[in-house]
């Protein structure tokens, strides 16, 4: 009963996660010009199918395998570790019940392609209407084949980075491991493909605002329905009361944290422009449930509540500072993802429940971080290690973005070499949707079918 409930929790989760993919082709594609919506939705498709490909093929195995070095994994490549051969020839799923949690390494691996296919997403949204969607399709296999699988051999599956200090890192549902990562892949590539075609000339700002707001509200909710199922999920268990009142806990603070982040700088922005930002709002909404995404389970729901509203500003402050630079990010993936991913990790240290700052609860969620193995049944917390847990979560974010940022410049660039990564100044004008796209217009049914359209077709 054990193992049914949590593959079943795994696979529901896996599957609602799903939705997100959803949301970030809606938001995305209401945010960017009507002439390159197709381009958008494709973008994002190419996303899942490739990034599909790249975890079963390679990322699963540099992932979870077996380490070397505690650096990356050597074995399960194209899912040879998922299932084995049993008694009688027969196939038998591999379980695990290792601190009473019960998944099969299917279940595993389903719920964790959507952390993977999620950080690959992050970046598509910042290289809208001017990167080449044939060339992006290759940057999303080697991330999800090698890049952000490394991290995660590095963390979730007890790498380095697991004892680092004696503490290891914390970051439940992935603030830095799924954000961070992909929201460094989304700065580095906007910066390499530069802004798109007079994005910062004043007279057309207007030009760039988001087309279809509808789209955006709806991709929004999508994700933060997503979002529960990405962060509760991440108990990877539901079958004891304790593993089922902290996923509880998780979805209160994820709902508390979508609200206040959205709602910092819904009024933020009213007091600055004096008019209502829905944009704004729907962008508050995610860069506070990314704030909380690394402590969700270590931090109480009010402590949540303050790391989102700091989230919102965070989001604010680097948004505002990537436009002073001219560094042109159409959703703002990096502000939300990158900057706010950063700030989540940290406040996974500094919001943590345990008492005052001399426990730390960290990754062990009801728990304090327990002495060295004693006799007693329940070993002392260790006291004064919140400095040493802060240390820890430095240094991950620091590892996290020189890996990512390298291996991202190097991928772009050899693609702008090799294939061309930006489309040419004539199409990009023009619209890729009519330049490189079977279906012309992904909208305007009014110019197919008018009046001398139909006087054709009537003829």
């Amino acid at each position: 009963m054990a193992a049914a409930a949590d593959n079943l929790w795994l696979l529901l989760c896996g599957a609602i996660l799903m939705f997100m993919h959803v949301g970030f082709a809606m938001v995305e594609c209401g945010t960017c010009r009507a002439r390159n919506a197709s381009d958008a939705l494709i973008k994002n498709m190419l996303s899942l199918c490739v990034g599909t490909l790249g975890w079963w093929s390679f990322g699963w195995g540099f992932a979870t395998g077996s380490l070397f070095q505690d650096f990356i994994g050597t074995s399960g490549f194209f899912g040879s570790d998922l299932l084995k051969v049993g008694s009688g020839q027969s196939l038998k799923a591999t379980i695990s019940c290792d601190d009473g949690v019960c998944p099969t390494k299917m279940a595993v691996w389903f719920f964790s392609w959507g952390f993977c296919t999620t950080a690959c997403t992050i970046v598509s949204g910042a290289v809208l209407e001017r990167a080449k969607s044939s060339s992006y399709s290759v940057y999303t296999f080697f991330m999800t084949a090698f890049v952000y699988p490394v991290i995660v051999a590095w963390t979730w599956s007890d790498g380095w980075l697991a004892s680092l200090f004696d503490v290891g890192y914390t970051d439940f549902a992935g603030s830095c491991i799924v954000h961070v990562s992909g929201g460094m892949g989304a700065l580095v590539g906007t910066v390499l493909l530069g802004p798109r075609l007079h994005r910062f000339h004043p007279a057309h700002a207007v030009a760039f605002e988001p087309h279809n707001l509808p789209f955006l509200v709806l991709g929004t909710l999508f994700l933060w329905v997503g979002w529960f199922a990405f962060n509760a999920g991440s108990t990877l268990s539901l079958h004891t009361r304790e593993t089922a009142t902290l996923a509880a806990q998780v979805a209160v603070n994820t709902a508390l944290a979508g609200s206040s982040g959205g709602t910092s700088v819904f009024f933020l922005r009213l007091v600055v422009k004096k008019k209502y930002d829905l944009a704004g709002l729907c962008n508050g909404i995610l860069a506070g449930v990314v704030s909380v995404t690394a402590g969700c389970a270590n931090m109480n729901a009010g402590s949540a509540l303050a790391a989102a509203v700091v989230g919102g500003l965070v989001f604010e402050a680097f948004s505002a500072l990537l436009k002073r630079m001219h560094i042109d990010d159409p959703v703002d993936a990096s502000a939300v993802h990158l900057a706010c991913g950063i700030w989540g990790t940290i406040a996974a240290t500094l919001f943590d429940w345990g008492k005052g700052f001399e426990y730390y609860h960290g990754q062990y969620g009801w728990t304090c971080l327990p002495a060295a193995p004693s006799n007693d049944l329940q070993p002392p917390c260790i006291a004064g290690i919140v400095g040493t847990a802060l240390a820890a979560q430095v240094v991950l974010i620091l590892c996290v973005l020189v890996w990512t940022g390298f291996w991202s410049f190097v991928i772009i660039k050899l693609l702008a070499v090799a294939a061309g990564l930006r489309v040419q100044e004539g199409t990009e004008q023009a619209g890729l949707d009519a330049a490189d796209y079977a279906h012309k217009n992904a909208y305007a049914l009014e110019e197919r079918e008018s009046p001398d359209s139909w006087r054709v077709l009537s003829s």
